[in-house]
């Protein structure tokens, strides 16, 4: 998709989308049109993502397009940092051009990496002035995304946010700073698990946080959920990490 072709395909994909979400009064299926949506709009990608953020900085809900988005985009929101929080917090859009020799965000980028993700990009949703949310893309391969997709995701994220915005009181903005005080306990209780992890199986903090991952992602679950879970068998045993 060139720039040229740009509003011609965003018109027709967003009119639709347009009308599904208008229609419909259930959050969580208007998320799951929008990373769909986003998939759609950034061709490169091979998974996308959608967070709609509450007042107070809380996920309201979100969506993926596959198993393996949904583990890696919950695993930011539970350890307070990646690069839809970065683009919420900062209001600019967050590229990763290769997951392998990436330096931000050390905790949740090594995991993302050992998952097979080569590259990321998010955009924030910003409607009259507040971070209502972000949408985001991912590939396997590194160096998938440039400006072209920069645009065409900025693109849609300001007409999601307008659409969606409307749905939120303007009264209250979103605070990100609750948000990332909430995250400190999960992210402590993630740190915990993964530390029974490599101490029961021999495995380093990248590998433990993969499979931290890789049976939330099985199970249907959250991470946090999983992480609790090992701590409490831990403890039952017990046994100190």
């Amino acid at each position: 998709m060139s720039f040229d072709s740009t509003p011609v395909e965003l018109g027709r994909i967003f009119a639709h989308l347009s009308g599904m979400i208008l229609n419909e009064k259930d959050a969580t299926s208007a998320a799951s049109k929008l990373a769909w949506a986003a998939h759609q709009t950034v061709p490169s990608a091979t998974g996308a993502g959608f967070s709609l953020l509450d007042e107070d900085g809380k996920r309201l809900s979100s969506a993926s397009t596959d198993p393996t988005v949904e583990a890696i985009d919950a695993l930011q929101y539970e350890l307070g940092q990646g690069p839809c929080l970065s683009a919420w917090a900062t209001g600019e859009p967050q590229r990763v051009d290769d997951t392998a020799t990436e330096t931000r965000w050390p905790d949740w980028i090594g995991a993302v990496s050992s998952m097979g993700i080569g590259s990321i990009l998010s955009s924030p949703m910003i409607y009259r002035g507040r971070h209502v949310g972000a949408l985001k893309v991912y590939a396997a391969e590194p160096h998938a995304f440039g400006e072209t997709e920069v645009h065409l995701l900025g693109l849609l994220a300001n007409a999601a946010a307008t659409l969606l915005g409307t749905a939120q009181s303007i009264d209250t903005p979103v605070r990100l700073s609750k948000a990332l005080t909430d995250a400190l306990t999960t992210r402590d209780t993630i740190g915990l698990a993964a530390g029974v992890l490599m101490a029961q199986e021999h495995l380093n903090r990248d590998v433990a946080r993969t499979r931290l991952l890789e049976r939330a992602r099985t199970s249907n679950r959250r991470v946090i959920d999983v992480a609790s879970e090992i701590l409490t068998d831990w403890e039952k045993q017990g046994e100190s990490p």
